[in-house]
């Protein structure tokens, strides 16, 4: 054991962060309760009871801010408010009490890079021009050749097109992503001061947490240089970030009731980002090497292996996830016939996929997700088996992924496509008037009201995932050899995992069958996974 795992060692190893099952809200597209087809506040409280049945621990929202909306509320104006699109800042502190009342907690995203070219910071600097200290909390600069026309580097934006914005002095700013996004200078101490006063401000409203988003990416190499290809990323995964993670972990640890901090960081490096896990800087962080994970045997426990043992070396839980409002939901990308991972390079919707494999395969990996050890997200609607939307009208979509690439990324908005709740017909029960994202009317045999009454549905299966997932034994996992193309492993003495990928039928191993996400008929056929209890 490390150094680092022996000092953890001494910590908490009860919190309730390590095991939690946190589902994730996309405000937008969960539930609207005032009737403008945009979800809201109003809406997540009348669906409350829906997540404290399903067995969650926590949810986590994405951004609420006053925002302009260029991306998904990512481009934050205001970090002390609520969205008017949303409601107030009294609704969500009623919000959260309504939450804790059911034993439920309350993680919010925090953007910590960037902000909306709207915040009164940007537009002081703009106002103040060249060499001011208001363009200090940004990264303004002269650009480079005949009249400074050409941006300061090469950089590109992860939205396509150039990191860089000229504005009318000459000067150009820097944005990872939408040039309405323009980052923060994370050198300039009252940018710290700020972030800092953000968390206290939030946690005394009764926040039980942060999820930070793009959590490796804050610090940037002042110098700013050209990336060439094969060279280490400047504006990522730089050490200054833990000294502010420390900082950060100082704040959290001031407040009762187990506050956490949790990292969104795709570095290439599990080893890496577990660095950020140690016990004075962050609680948790994504595991996306498992959510970019096709769908085979050997690949998932390579993830699975190298993932716990990342985290044993710092004493930190792992946490899982299939999806999120990022990236394509695993109903479709289990289903296509062809490459079944993801990489934002190539979102790969010209395969041709099939929904019912899919299904299959996403009711089996939701079992795998739920047995692992560690923590877990469940992005909203994958409960429901919902799949990724590939034929919204282009004149509807708002992601800027699809605006900046001139097309040729279909973008985010497949998977934002507002929850079906009730009804037979659009917008089934999201709200009384027209979603703002176009519903398929397939969904009318996947709402949340369908979907309870039938023991078989996906639903259901989660709901009776996430309950008994709170009585498996505690403990190191020990793989299992059950052929080739099983997946299994077991829990202790008592429990036991198998998935089956192999193209036939295996014979199903020994114990009494606790859930199963297919039928079994003596035997665990393809794409099927199997709890038992020996």
């Amino acid at each position: 054991m490390t150094a680092d795992a022996q000092s953890a060692s001494t910590a908490d190893k009860t919190g309730w962060w390590r095991s939690a099952a946190i589902y994730q809200v996309y405000i937008r597209s969960f539930a609207d309760g005032n009737g403008d087809g945009v979800g809201d506040l109003a809406g997540v409280r009348a669906r409350l009871d829906h997540l404290a049945d399903l067995g969650i621990d926590a949810i986590w929202f994405t951004p609420w801010y006053p925002s302009p909306m260029d991306d998904g509320g990512y481009d934050v104006a205001d970090f002390r408010d609520i969205e008017p699109l949303f409601g107030t800042l009294a609704e969500a502190e009623d919000l959260i009490a309504e939450a804790h009342a059911r034993d439920i907690r309350v993680i919010i995203d925090i953007v910590p890079n960037h902000c909306s070219d709207e915040h009164r910071w940007f537009q002081a600097a703009l106002a103040a021009g060249p060499g001011s200290p208001e363009r200090q909390r940004f990264w303004f600069r002269p650009g480079r050749g005949p009249d400074g026309a050409e941006p300061p580097n090469n950089w590109k934006s992860r939205f396509g097109g150039s990191a860089w914005t000229r504005v009318p002095d000459g000067e150009w700013y820097l944005h990872l992503y939408s040039s309405r996004q323009p980052d923060f200078n994370w050198d300039n101490p009252e940018i710290r001061t700020e972030f800092e006063d953000v968390l206290r401000f939030w946690f005394d409203r009764g926040v039980d947490g942060f999820r930070i988003d793009v959590a490796d990416g804050l610090v940037k190499d002042p110098a700013l240089p050209d990336v060439e290809e094969g060279d280490e990323t400047p504006f990522s995964d730089q050490e200054g970030l833990h000294e502010i993670y420390r900082s950060w972990r100082k704040i959290v640890d001031s407040y009762p009731g187990e506050r956490v901090l949790v990292g969104e960081m795709w570095l290439p490096d599990m080893s890496r980002a577990a660095r950020y896990l140690r016990r004075d800087e962050l609680h948790s962080a994504f595991n996306f090497d498992f959510l970019v994970c096709p769908w085979d045997s050997a690949r998932f426990r390579d993830v699975i292996d190298r993932t716990l043992r990342a985290h044993d070396e710092v004493g930190a839980p792992a946490a899982w996830v299939l999806s999120n409002h990022d990236v394509t939901r695993h109903v479709t990308r289990y289903g296509r016939q062809g490459d079944t991972g993801f990489s934002f390079a190539n979102r790969l919707h010209e395969l041709p996929v099939d929904r019912e494999l899919g299904t299959r395969r996403a009711r089996a990996a939701a079992l795998l997700t739920l047995a692992l050890p560690g923590g877990l997200y469940v992005y909203q609607g994958e409960e429901l088996g919902l799949w990724e939307v590939l034929d919204i009208p282009d004149e509807l979509r708002q992601d800027p992924v699809w605006a900046r690439t001139n097309g040729a990324d279909p973008g985010r908005d497949g998977c934002r496509v507002p929850i079906p709740w009730s009804g037979d017909e659009p917008p089934f029960g999201f709200g009384s008037g027209s979603a703002w994202l176009p519903q398929p009317s397939e969904w009318k045999a996947f709402t949340a009201e369908t979907e309870a009454a039938d023991p078989t549905s996906m639903l259901s299966l989660y709901r009776s995932g996430l309950r008994q997932r709170r009585d498996l034994p505690p403990g190191e996992l020990e793989w299992l050899s059950l052929g080739d193309g099983v997946l299994a492993f077991r829990l202790g003495p008592e429990f036991t995992f198998a998935l089956n990928f192999s193209a036939s039928p295996v014979p199903l191993p020994a114990g009494e069958v606790l859930l199963a996400s297919g039928s079994l008929d003596g035997s665990l056929p393809t794409d099927t996974a199997v709890w038992l209890r020996s």
